[in-house]
């Protein structure tokens, strides 16, 4: 495709990178076969090749309208279109660019710049979304059935492990997941330690920066990874083997600070070092024999739910199911596997009409074998998922933890 930028955007970088990846698409249209806003809206603005066309046409114009905001603002980023791409568009990051350079130039209503701080500055920061949480649950019982269901309830903890190894391996405690489903880290942390692991989590890390990153504040993102990376530096240099991230739509991300940072002079290198070391749990978990844990016999059917951020953002499909057939945990049978939840960051919230119709269809999917449960691997599609599931719904991990329990 050929390109021919406005003047205002030549210089830049990260502009640069766009026109690259406009220049490797083909119009070929297969990933509109696969993109969720597109089999339900059928209208091509709604689809990546649509997308790709209005921020093409944006970066030659230096212009745009409420209407190419709008198609963009309604994609989830699942990348469920890279997957299917056959030339290796890499739409999800063009996407990024083509909407932070859209911040710079087109003003959005008040309601839409309020809600977006709003956001900005609670979900990313583990005690006010902590705080604002347990206000929810306290209420929860007096609130309508429609908002009511929007709050997770709270989580009896687990214990933690308190035997140390020789072996050690950082975790991300991100932020949301820190409040609304603690039992995640702890019980990843219990499992580990049945495998011969030590799970450290400094106090001092945080938010991955995604979400600021998928809003367009991405100097916000960038310093959320300094600092993360700074918390996890000391555990690394005393020779930590890998950054485990159990939820994976902030895997996706820590994967991608080496390329985030790759022009901070101070913290490429150790960006760079962090992305290799970082592995989603469910990597983790399949390097290891798993045949220390000695799982005890289940006849419930968990139906696995593989969030975009695992199977299109990391390349990831089937872990889950994988880990399931090793350790003969029955699961049961689903459809539309690549099709998004409709959770998506902060998708969920800023476009909730699509975000509840996708959850419906996901649900229905999900729910063809009447399964007893409903497990993922990422917090957002955990807390989405259940608001409208009438099965349990809880990361993996919690039910390989429950059923290696030697308690």
């Amino acid at each position: 495709m050929q390109t021919r930028l406005h003047p205002k955007f030549q210089n830049k970088p990260d502009i640069k990178q766009a026109e690259d990846i406009l220049r490797a698409c083909v119009h070929c249209g297969f990933c509109t076969a696969t993109c969720p806003t597109y089999l339900e809206l059928g209208d091509e603005r709604d689809g990546p090749r649509g997308r790709i066309h209005l921020i093409k046409q944006f970066l030659e114009e230096g212009s745009a309208t409420s209407s190419t905001v709008r198609h963009l603002d309604r994609c989830l980023t699942c990348r469920a279109c890279e997957t299917t791409c056959p030339s290796g568009v890499e739409y999800g990051k063009l996407a990024d660019i083509g909407r932070h350079a859209l911040e710079q130039e087109v003003k959005r209503p008040l309601l839409e710049r309020t809600m977006r701080w709003g956001l900005l500055r609670v979900l990313p920061y583990p005690r006010r979304f902590g705080l604002l949480l347990r206000l929810g649950q306290f209420f929860k019982p007096a609130l309508p059935r429609v908002l009511a269901k929007e709050i997770p309830d709270k989580q009896n903890t687990l214990s933690r492990p308190v035997r140390e190894h020789a072996r050690k391996m950082l975790m991300l405690t991100g932020c949301a997941q820190a409040s609304a489903t603690p039992n995640t880290n702890v019980a990843a942390a219990r499992v580990l330690d049945r495998l011969g692991i030590t799970v450290i989590e400094p106090v001092s890390s945080g938010c991955c920066g995604a979400a600021s990153y998928h809003l367009s504040v991405h100097d916000e993102a960038r310093n959320f990874a300094r600092n993360n990376i700074d918390a996890w530096w000391p555990s690394i240099e005393q020779g930590a083997e890998r950054i485990i991230i159990s939820a994976s739509g902030c895997g996706s991300i820590v994967k991608e600070y080496g390329e985030l940072l790759g022009g901070d002079a101070l913290y490429a290198e150790k960006a760079r070092r962090v992305s290799s070391m970082a592995l989603d749990l469910s990597e983790v978990l399949l390097s290891e024999n798993l045949d220390h844990l000695q799982l005890a016999e289940s006849d419930k059917k968990a139906a696995v739910h593989c969030p975009c951020s695992l199977q299109h953002g990391q390349k990831l499909p089937g872990q889950i199911d994988s880990i399931f057939s090793r350790l003969g945990i029955p699961t049961a049978n689903s459809r539309g596997k690549h099709l998004c939840c409709g959770s998506a960051g902060t998708y969920s919230i800023l476009q909730s009409q699509m975000s509840r119709t996708l959850l419906r269809k996901k649900i229905r999917a999900l729910m063809i074998e009447n399964p007893d449960e409903i497990v993922t691997a990422n917090v957002g599609c955990q807390m989405h998922l259940a608001s409208e599931s009438v099965v349990p719904v809880r990361h993996w991990i919690e039910l390989v933890d429950e059923l290696s329990d030697p308690a």
